[in-house]
C-alpha cells in the first residue's frame, strides 16, 4: 500500500513572535521550527498501516529548505522517503499550498493521504481539504479512530455535545488526524541514523502550480493588545467580598 503524510513545518508553540518591521510577516531568525503537532498523529498512523499492511510512507512537504529538516524527522519515526517542494519566491496561501500538495500526490498515486487535522501556525484547516477536492477524494476529519478493512476505511469523529459520527469511506480517501487517534512514537537511534540517508526528492512549485495563484493577501500582522494587569485585593474574606463587589460595580460595571 502506497500511503502518503502531509506535513507541515511550524514554529514552536513556545517560541515568542515578534512581528516584522513591514507588519507583513514574522521573523524568523529566533524561532524554533518543529512538526506540526497534528501531522505527528498523521505519521504514526501511516506507520501503523503500512505494520498492518505493508506498503511505503511518503511524506509531502511544500515549504522552504529548512522543511527538510522536519521530514527527516519523520523519516526518523520510520517513513520511507520524502518529497519536499519548494516554495522559495512563491506567495503561498491555503489554496496554493493544496494546489502544489495535490500535484504531487497525483504524481504518487497514493492510496490514501493522512494530515494533521490543522496546522498550529494559522490554524486554517483547510488544506487538507483543498487536496481533497483537487484529488476528487473525499476527506474525513478530524478522525479520532481508523479502521481499515480491505480498501473500506471506518472513522470516528467527534460532532457537537459529545455525540460520535461514524463514517465509512472507499479508499482513495485524505483522512484528517486529530490527538488522541494514536500516541506518536519517538525516534529510535538506529532510525535518526538510517534517517540521514532516505531520499527526499525535491520539486519545483511553479511547475506544480502552473497558472494558480495565491487567493488570499495577507496585508498586515499585528500581536493581540496585552492583558491589563490582574488586581489583588487584600484582606479579611467579608472585607474583601465587599470590595470585589465595589470594584464590580464602580470601575468594572459589570453588576
Amino acid at each position: 500500500m502506497k500511503i502518503g503524510v502531509l506535513l507541515k513545518q511550524v514554529p514552536d508553540t513556545e517560541t515568542k513572535i515578534k512581528i516584522r518591521a513591514d507588519g507583513k510577516g514574522v521573523e524568523e531568525g529566533e524561532i524554533k521550527w518543529v512538526i506540526n503537532p497534528y501531522d505527528e498523529y498523521a505519521v504514526e498512523e501511516a506507520l501503523r498501516l503500512k505494520e498492518k499492511a505493508g506498503g511505503e510512507v511518503v511524506i509531502v512537504s511544500a515549504g522552504p529548505a529548512r522543511a527538510t529538516e522536519a521530514i527527516r524527522q519523520a523519516l526518523a519515526m520510520g517513513a520511507d522517503r520524502g518529497i519536499r517542494i519548494d516554495t522559495t519566491g512563491i506567495e503561498q496561501d491555503p489554496y496554493t499550498t493544496a494546489v502544489m500538495l495535490a500535484g504531487a500526490a497525483k504524481n504518487e498515486s497514493f492510496e490514501i493521504i493522512f494530515a494533521g487535522k490543522q496546522a498550529v501556525d494559522d490554524d486554517c484547516a483547510q488544506v487538507l481539504i483543498g487536496v481533497a477536492e483537487k484529488l476528487g477524494w473525499p476527506h474525513v476529519t478530524p478522525v479520532e479512530k481508523f479502521a481499515l478493512s480491505g480498501k473500506t476505511a471506518t472513522l470516528q469523529r467527534p460532532v457537537a455535545g459529545g455525540t460520535k459520527e461514524m463514517i465509512e469511506a472507499d479508499l482513495p480517501v485524505v483522512v484528517g488526524c486529530e490527538k488522541g487517534l494514536n500516541e506518536p512514537r519517538y525516534a529510535s537511534l538506529p532510525g535518526i541514523m538510517k534517517a540521514k540517508s532516505k531520499p527526499v526528492a525535491e520539486l519545483k512549485a511553479s511547475e506544480l502550480l502552473g497558472t494558480e495563484r495565491a487567493r488570499i493577501n495577507v496585508t498586515k500582522y499585528s500581536l493581540p493588545p496585552e492583558r491589563r494587569a490582574g488586581k489583588i485585593i487584600p484582606g479579611e474574606p467579608e472585607a474583601a467580598a465587599a470590595e470585589l463587589v465595589r470594584l464590580l460595580r464602580e470601575e468594572a460595571k459589570v453588576i
